[in-house]
């Protein structure tokens, strides 16, 4: 599948044709955007996530099965920010940030530009499982600047997020609590950079070491 890249600056690098979705996207760009890449297409229900191990995204599975959720379609284009990771260390999940971006569906492995406006703290029957929010700089919301701004452009946009989070597991299992802004957003998306980068450069000095033996 072709993967929709906001501008070639934005790859790392690539020997081929399909980039490591998870390394060779840059997560920032020079105008304070983001690069998002969509595992969920809005709309959709089909659970694909990344393989961590490959850079590319895969059908989740369980017990050997597909899995798919048991609720109406992602309320926007679901998937993670590259080159992040929420650390275990700090209580994270080991993975990439996780993002929902508000917009017209695309395909899944999508690259999509995005602004965030905020993050939805979620807990996930008792674990932090929080999820920035973002608008698509193709989408006529992309005006919009915060959370407030959401809730007075767009009356209900907000709540019908909160509303499909909390509900899309079954009941009592995820629990909002609430939203905070962008720069409470942008502040956990700095930390999960740095937390890779960390990361990165010590698998990268410890390849140098290995290769010098």
């Amino acid at each position: 599948m072709a993967k929709k890249v906001s501008s070639t600056h934005d790859i790392l690098k690539a020997e081929d044709d399909t980039p490591n979705l998870l390394t060779d996207i840059k997560p920032l760009l020079e105008d304070g955007d983001i690069n998002a890449v969509v595992e969920i297409p809005a709309g959709t229900i089909n659970k694909w996530e990344l393989d961590k191990s490959t850079g590319q995204i895969r059908w989740e599975m369980i017990d050997e099965k597909p899995r798919v959720v048991n609720y109406i379609g992602y309320p926007g284009n679901y998937g993670m920010i590259p080159r992040t990771l929420l650390s275990k260390e700090k209580g994270g999940d080991g993975d990439p940030l996780d993002i929902l971006v508000l917009g017209a569906p695309v395909e899944r492995g999508d690259i999509l530009k995005c602004k965030i406006i905020g993050v939805l703290y979620l807990q996930d029957r008792g674990e932090q499982d929080d999820k920035l929010i973002a608008v698509s700089s193709d989408s006529p919301m992309y005006g919009v600047n915060s959370i407030d701004e959401l809730d007075n452009d767009y009356k209900g946009i907000s709540e019908i997020v909160q509303l499909w989070f909390t509900n899309y597991k079954g009941p009592g299992k995820m629990e909002s609590k609430g939203f905070g802004n962008k720069k409470l957003a942008m502040d956990i998306l700095a930390e999960a950079i740095n937390d890779y980068q960390l990361i990165d450069n010590k698998e990268n000095k410890v390849k140098t070491l290995s290769n010098t033996k």
